[in-house]
């Protein structure tokens, strides 16, 4: 996979190229929750056309969350000020040295349909440490990603994790700063009320509640540092409104919807683009869609690097670029 360092040179540009930015992750996450044995009959995920998704997908309760998993590792990779600006406070609550941020996708998936783990080996160097908040020498993380793997897989049982870090399974992202090679183990919520706190997971992303505004802070409960992302023309109001797009556009057999369902032009445009390449894989479609998205946001420095993806059951398979890396 290529990593990609990025600094912002231009503020959004328009609402069109913002919604394309947000549909993307949101589309590769309806794509990879699909279950290994409905896809398997198509040749696997990357044979799946996108006017098929529809018809092979089944809407569950976890189909939101699972895709703001994949909105906010991408922003953070794209380097979005919405919600690279409020992991950085986080991050330094949480004391990890640093300066270059990014996120890698641990667990993709908690339903049970597909397990997705982007563990980032070649990323990870020997020496990559997890701050877990108690005392002694910081975890080596590539050392225990295999363990948290198949911890995930049992649901916790059986975990050969050491205590201090017993909880790493329920990780989603790893957030951390390449320059230091440091990371927190990190768990992302769309239900704020589902948060929960676990021995090694270090940062809680979540929507901003009302009331209680967006700055990060610390719940002591759950020995988390809080990240609310803010709702009013911010990310949340983004996020939701490519949610929106998406959920239409499917549920209209993955054509342009009627006009009283996605009443915005900068919507209906973006369910156009996407029913012009209906015939096409959803993995060549999110490639396709890339250029459009934030046209002249970021500078972008890459350096090489290879990841490994892991679905449980199958052999390893490659994903696109980059949602969530390119991969090797």
């Amino acid at each position: 996979m290529q990593l990609r360092l990025q600094d912002q040179l231009n503020p959004v540009a328009d609402e069109v190229s913002a919604l394309i930015a947000v549909v993307r992750p949101i589309l590769a996450g309806i794509l990879f929750g699909l279950k290994a044995e409905v896809t398997a009959e198509v040749g696997g995920h990357e044979n799946v056309k996108l006017f098929m998704l529809p018809r092979l997908r089944r809407p569950g309760d976890g189909d939101c969350g699972i895709c703001f998993e994949y909105a906010v590792h991408d922003a953070m990779n794209r380097n979005d000020p919405m919600v690279l600006e409020r992991v950085v406070d986080s991050l330094a609550k949480c004391k990890v040295p640093g300066k270059h941020s990014a996120s890698i996708l641990f667990g993709a998936e908690k339903t049970g349909s597909l397990q997705l783990i982007d563990t980032a080996k070649e990323w990870l160097t020997d020496e990559s440490r997890l701050l877990a908040g108690t005392r002694g020498q910081p975890a080596k993380l590539k050392a225990h990603i295999d363990a948290a793997a198949a911890a995930f897989r049992k649901h916790g049982s059986g975990s050969e994790l050491p205590k201090s870090i017993s909880g790493l399974w329920k990780a989603d992202l790893f957030l951390g700063n390449v320059d230091s090679d440091y990371w927190v183990a990190t768990t992302v919520k769309i239900n704020k009320d589902h948060l929960e706190g676990a021995r090694g997971l270090r940062i809680g992303v979540v929507p901003a509640k009302s009331g209680r505004g967006d700055h990060p802070y610390k719940d002591e409960e759950r020995n988390l540092v809080v990240c609310p992302l803010a709702h009013d023309g911010n990310f949340m109001e983004l996020f939701y409104e490519g949610w929106d797009v998406m959920m239409q556009f499917l549920h209209h057999d993955a054509r342009l919807p009627k006009e009283s369902a996605l009443p915005r032009p900068a919507k209906r445009h973006v369910a156009r683009l996407l029913q012009e390449r209906r015939e096409y894989p959803v993995v060549e479609v999110l490639d396709a869609l890339d250029p459009l998205a934030q046209p002249e946001l970021l500078k972008t420095v890459e350096r090489d690097a290879d990841l490994v993806v892991r679905r449980t059951g199958d052999a390893p398979t490659t994903l696109l670029a980059p949602l969530p890396n390119k991969v090797e």
